[in-house]
């Protein structure tokens, strides 16, 4: 008997880790080494709130940036950031708006700028798209 989950199977039918998974946690982890090579401070990673999730929040002095990290092995089937389309973009506005009204007054919410970022990662090679949406 497999240690399978009852219910549950891997997209590639083996035991071991979804490698789309694995691909995709390597390419957040990239893009959160890019940034805090820039000098930005990682505020969040996968923050999630019934709505959806945000890949990353970073920080670096009154800029905050809402990240969509998206990781390919390879170019075949376009860019990441080409995937990232009108609906996800409106549910990541939503989702910067929920966690700005999270913070409390005394953290300075109406000081910060927003900005949302797209990460794509195509075979290791990081490109990070500013302002992207």
């Amino acid at each position: 008997m497999s240690g399978d989950v009852p219910g549950r199977s891997s997209p590639t039918g083996g035991d071991g880790p979804d490698p789309r998974r694995v691909l995709g946690a390597d390419g957040e982890e990239s893009a959160a080494r890019w940034y805090e090579g820039q000098g930005y401070d990682v505020l969040e990673r996968n923050w999630r709130r019934r709505e959806g999730e945000v890949d990353l929040i970073v920080r670096r002095g009154r800029t905050v940036a809402f990240c969509e990290v998206k990781t390919r092995s390879s170019d075949r089937f376009g860019t990441g950031a080409e995937s990232v389309l009108a609906a996800k973009q409106r549910r990541i506005r939503r989702l910067a708006s929920r966690w700005l009204s999270e913070l409390t007054p005394a953290s300075g919410r109406s000081r910060v700028e927003v900005r949302f970022d797209v990460v794509s990662i195509t075979a290791g090679h990081v490109e990070v798209i500013e302002n992207a949406f």
